[in-house]
């Protein structure tokens, strides 16, 4: 760490409706579009053009730190703007210069050749909406084709090595990240050309399937590993077809965790609405972030957390193989968690898989109404069986009146008691009403593992997609990441890592 990051006040723009106001370059402007916050315009930030690749003019900005003399080597990190976006744009919504501000190294915002268009590989069926965004002769579709065809490929990959030529670059910290189509290029250079960089990550764009697997399922790659970081929010508009997008995510993680060779349970972390597991690789690693209650886009943290959590511990050896070390912060999974799936007697506790007596399901509390007979639904709880509740947070259990009733010892001490059909759980000698009545089904007691961990253990709770989320700090369970725990841990893993 070599310097400070300081946010200068801006003047808000509140009535902006642009999606990237000229008006800002340059200024002190700063505007919220889309849940996108710009930063004032940074003063080092520096406007180039030139003819780089292919005889043809292209523009780009590079953000170099006061601390930087040219007496030691920095790390590089090239970041590409989204769809209809421009370099500069890319640099005032995210926080790529403050970043480089406080670690010293070197950022570079290329622009798309044109119409701020990144040229892409797309599914054939989208060709139509992106149309052709680059000059004749470097326009490409559906892979595989020639990569030295594609403009924009060749412009990023030169403008590295211009970079290096201008700077004290260090060869083996050249990272790579992009925004919503800025992402899909990022991908794509990954899947070219990414043996030229120590790790690349992305935010809110979401490469068509078609283009990371051929016919047989088999992943299109021509680099091999490189370690990626893919963020992605819960309030998806891409890819512009609502009922893909959940099933087009999985397919972008999947793709990165096999070329990665990532085949351990991953370790999952909740702060707040940042939603993060964090996989290791045989060839390098992977970490997958979803954002809960957040729409299209990137937040203003994304780089930090990129460079907290992957780039700043990486390198790339001269052999090719990926060198790790410390991040300034440790990708770990949360110490004390419980993840559960509807449907599923397997339960995700402390970043190991642990077997139940019986599936989790889901319970409702009814309110009757006296002679009319009708019910009204007053809530859906998630049931456990009661041996459940025991091995994790107690230490002795005990079966009553033919395993219809039963006494469970916490940790701390206490005694609960359930019994079949009461709403009421005796706690160290006093009634306490749950959410709902304990059930009695299949031959085991079921009781509201949501009850007893917020208001016995002061516990935080959060559920999406019949899938129950249970830590001890704020914690907001997101739409990806609830799909993530069902199907590639609770699902797919069924077999391996299982305690109990």
């Amino acid at each position: 760490m070599t310097g400070n990051i300081y946010i200068l006040p801006g003047t808000p723009n509140d009535e902006n409706r642009e999606y990237l106001p000229e008006a800002i370059k340059g200024s002190d402007m700063v505007v919220n579009e889309n849940g996108n916050n710009s930063q004032v315009y940074p003063a080092r930030l520096t406007e180039y053009t030139d003819v780089v690749v292919n005889g043809v003019q292209d523009t780009w900005y590079e953000y170099v730190p006061a601390s930087y003399d040219g007496s030691r080597q920095v790390p590089l990190v090239v970041s590409l703007h989204g769809g209809l976006m421009t370099g500069w744009g890319q640099a005032i919504y995210s926080s790529w210069t403050h970043v480089a501000d406080r670690e010293g190294f070197i950022v570079v915002f290329p622009n798309a050749h044109e119409r701020r268009i990144w040229m892409l590989e797309v599914e054939k069926k989208t060709l139509e909406l992106f149309g052709q965004p680059n000059p004749e002769g470097f326009y490409m579709h559906t892979p595989p084709e020639d990569p030295e065809l594609n403009h924009d490929l060749q412009f990023v990959r030169a403008l590295i090595e211009r970079m290096k030529q201008k700077y004290n670059i260090d060869e083996s910290r050249i990272f790579m990240q992009g925004m919503s189509m800025g992402d899909m290029m990022t991908n794509q250079f990954g899947r070219y050309y990414g043996d030229m960089l120590a790790g690349l990550g992305g935010s809110a764009g979401i490469t068509w399937p078609e283009v990371l697997f051929d016919e047989r399922g088999e992943v299109i790659n021509r680099a091999g590993p490189v370690p990626a970081w893919q963020s992605r929010v819960e309030y998806e508009s891409i890819p512009l077809h609502e009922h893909e997008t959940v099933e087009f995510v999985a397919r972008n993680r999947e793709y990165w965790k096999r070329v990665n060779g990532c085949r351990k349970l991953p370790a999952i972390r909740i702060i707040g609405e940042d939603n993060f597991a964090f996989y290791e690789g045989e060839h390098a690693d992977y970490v997958f972030r979803d954002i809960k209650n957040r729409d299209h886009g990137q937040t203003l943290d994304d780089a930090e957390l990129v460079w907290d959590y992957l780039f700043s511990g990486l390198r790339r050896a001269k052999d090719g193989t990926i060198v790790s070390s410390d991040t300034l912060c440790p990708r770990q999974g949360d110490e004390y968690a419980i993840a559960l799936a509807t449907g599923n007697n397997l339960a995700y506790v402390n970043n190991q898989l642990v077997a139940m007596c019986g599936p989790v399901f889901k319970h409702q509390k009814l309110k009757y109404h006296g002679l009319d007979g009708g019910s009204i639904v007053r809530g859906e709880y998630f049931m456990v069986p009661v041996s459940f509740v025991a091995e994790v947070l107690g230490e002795r259990l005990e079966y009553l009146d033919n395993r219809m009733a039963a006494i469970v010892v916490l940790k701390d001490g206490r005694q609960l008691q359930f019994a079949r059909g009461s709403i009421g759980c005796v706690v160290a000698g006093r009634i306490h009403s749950m959410y709902c009545e304990a059930v009695f089904r299949d031959g085991e007691l079921y009781v509201p593992i949501e009850w007893i961990c917020k208001r016995l253990l002061n516990q935080h709770a959060s559920s999406c997609e019949d899938v129950l989320y249970i830590t001890d700090h704020d914690a907001e369970l997101s739409l990806n990441m609830a799909f993530l725990i069902r199907e590639e841990i609770l699902s797919s893993q069924a077999g391996e890592n299982i305690d109990g």
